[in-house]
């Protein structure tokens, strides 16, 4: 797959996962734009440092890329980062949200600030960034949006207590891909999702892991941001180089909203007697 001529933005790229990214796109010809803030493992503070090391390190293999620090808590940095791949690339085509962090806060323990900071990087970043990017992504013959789900939010075995504000943050990702997806549409513009599992910093991972390698997460991330996918509205599980994609399906036959094809109840007890059947997946 070659990426040449195409600009990309990634969020959370100076280090991890986004890394990784920035790192397979450049290598196949992309100019890619390093977003990160620089925070703490726990989505706190700022080092500007971080996005420009990241940024330099690519230029020293000969490859096209910027670094860039905006908050992306705000609309403003938001529109920043898309007005900085701009200015030097003049185009883009590929918009890929990585940032993100896990915090575990207790539910009698929530407070507004935590919960903020989960919602501002998990929601309202995709949503203006989105925003600003639109005009630039429906210019491009093969534009494509990835944003981040988690398994950890997607599937009840692989909860965990404290994680009530990153699973809300991941799970309004999945609904924002289905909507872009819609609204993208017309203009070709492809929005997927990709739930990955890595060792990180995030995970308190300070070497080489042994296994569950960013690295091996990024060739599935690669494929959804070219123009060889052609699929919108997937999620794309990422673990261990291993794949699987898979989306919310709705029941056969369905006549969505006057008829949902299933089981028939006119109070709560035949509701009672029909669960086996009702929960059935």
């Amino acid at each position: 797959m070659d990426f040449t001529g195409k600009t990309a933005v990634i969020t959370g790229a100076g280090r991890g996962l986004g890394l990784a990214y920035a790192q397979a796109l450049a290598a196949r010809g992309a100019n890619v734009v390093i977003s990160d803030i620089g925070a703490d493992s726990l989505g706190v503070g700022a080092d500007g440092s971080v996005a420009m090391k990241a940024a330099r390190a690519l230029q020293a293999k000969g490859f096209s890329a910027v670094g860039d620090h905006a908050d992306l808590s705000t609309e403003q940095g938001c529109r920043q980062l898309i007005e900085t791949a701009i200015e030097a690339f003049g185009q883009l085509d590929i918009l890929i949200h990585n940032a993100g962090w896990v915090g575990y806060q207790a539910i009698e323990d929530a407070d507004s600030a935590f919960i903020g900071r989960a919602l501002a990087i998990n929601i309202y970043a995709p949503v203006w960034l989105c925003k600003h990017a639109w005009t630039y992504l429906k210019r491009s013959p093969a534009a494509r949006v990835v944003l981040t789900s988690s398994d950890r939010a997607m599937y009840a075995p692989y909860a965990q207590p404290g994680l009530t504000a990153y699973a809300a943050g991941k799970m309004a990702q999945l609904g924002i891909m289905n909507a872009l997806s819609m609204e993208g549409a017309a203009a070709g513009i492809l929005v997927n999702a990709v739930s990955p599992v890595a060792r990180t910093r995030m995970w308190g991972e300070e070497g080489e892991p042994a296994d569950l390698k960013p690295e091996w997460v990024a060739p599935g991330v690669v494929f959804l941001a070219s123009g060889e996918c052609q699929d919108t509205g997937y999620i794309l599980r990422a673990s261990n180089g291993q794949f699987t994609a898979t989306r919310f399906s709705e029941n056969p036959g369905v006549d969505y909203p006057v008829d949902l094809a299933r089981v028939r109840a006119a109070s709560a007890e035949q509701v009672a007697e029909g669960w086996h059947d009702i929960k059935e997946c």
